[in-house]
């Protein structure tokens, strides 16, 4: 009989358990995976002049929307961080999202194709980091004739060109990452720069390389030696570096793109040249461990994952005529060994367990 008793109590507090535990609520992570990135802060360059600011998205859409998005690749940790925000934030504001990758930045046509199949599909809003921006004028022009606002997110896009985006000055990119050069060069140390922006006519990678040569210019000890373009996939960049070793045996300083560093790495190594000084102009997840590890000098940030956040919340603020601001800029920050254990990775990386995933469901 006791035991009989005893069975019963336990399974009338499992029952009890089961029920509290169903209707506690979730933990504010479930509630909204965002809630804790924000404000975030910015610069509004609405009006051409940045001005501080703080950005804070919306609760909830009002409706469902069917948010299409268009990135050039996801070849790499910096694009899947993009992913992670836009994702998430979709999720947080509850519409529906799916995503597109063109394969990489050699395939404008696809990315093209995609577009295209957006507005067919029935897309309320579009999402779009371009391969090139100008080379959608006209399809931004029939997406406005058909209702659907666009919104451009981490590469940079012709001035009012769309309703609203959100990137970098990359020209203060590239300025940052000279500025830590220059910072950790000894008196009389001097540093002989072959630079690798990134893929030609991307608009991001000329604005890169701008930002950098206009910031040592003036640098009597740095020299830049040559400029090589190529998409920004790793095995490209490593031919691009492996060319440069052999034609300028003086090189000692490495700047570009997250790939050209990645490969950098194994590269001056099998070169016996531990001399050289690797810095990257944007971050992923292998330019992280790559600094933690001596292996880089710096890399620049512009908060991917804040990036993609912020372009889901622009969508809808568009779809629902909500204020919105035309054109969001994180503010670049260099990071190198004194300050990267006071970077939020919450808003530069995804998760290093995190799957990208390709669509989101409302709920």
């Amino acid at each position: 009989m006791a035991s009989k008793l005893k069975t019963r109590i336990a399974l009338a507090a499992a029952s009890s358990l089961a029920v509290l535990i169903a209707t506690q609520p979730s933990n504010a992570a479930d509630e909204s995976p965002t809630k804790s990135w924000w404000p975030f802060p910015i610069y509004d360059s609405s009006s051409g002049t940045p001005k501080d600011a703080e950005y804070t998205p919306l609760d909830k859409a009002e409706k469902p929307y069917n948010i299409c998005v268009l990135f050039p690749h996801m070849k790499d940790s910096f694009w899947v961080a993009v992913a992670y925000g836009i994702v998430q934030q979709a999720k947080a504001e509850h519409v529906n999202m799916n995503l597109y990758e063109a394969g990489g930045y050699e395939n404008l046509p696809k990315q093209i194709s995609q577009f295209d199949d957006c507005m067919a599909s029935g897309a309320d809003a579009i999402v779009i980091g371009a391969i090139t921006g100008a080379a959608f004028k006209q399809k931004f022009a029939e997406a406005k004739a058909k209702g659907i606002p666009v919104v451009g997110v981490t590469n940079p896009m012709p001035k009012d060109a769309l309703p609203a985006a959100n990137y970098v000055d990359f020209v203060d990119m590239g300025s940052v990452t000279a500025k830590g050069l220059i910072a950790n060069l000894g008196k009389d140390e001097e540093a002989n720069v072959v630079t690798f922006p990134g893929p030609a006519g991307s608009g991001w990678a000329e604005d890169f390389e701008k930002g950098f040569e206009e910031t040592v210019k003036d640098q009597k000890n740095i020299k830049i030696l040559d400029k090589k373009f190529g998409d920004s996939g790793v095995a490209v960049q490593l031919r691009l570096v492996q060319d440069a070793l052999q034609t300028y045996p003086n090189m000692n300083v490495i700047w570009g793109t997250a790939p050209t560093a990645e490969a950098a790495i194994g590269a001056v190594q099998l070169a016996g040249r531990p001399d050289m000084k690797i810095i990257s102009s944007y971050e992923n997840q292998a330019m992280l461990d790559a600094l933690n590890n001596g292996q880089i000098l710096a890399f620049a940030t512009q908060y991917p994952v804040a990036e993609g956040a912020i372009a889901i919340d622009q969508a809808v603020r568009l779809l629902e005529k909500k204020p919105v601001i035309k054109l969001v800029q994180p503010k670049a920050k260099v990071i190198d060994q004194n300050n990267v254990k006071s970077l939020n990775m919450d808003l530069v990386l995804a998760p290093t367990d995190w799957n990208p995933e390709y669509s989101v469901t409302a709920k």
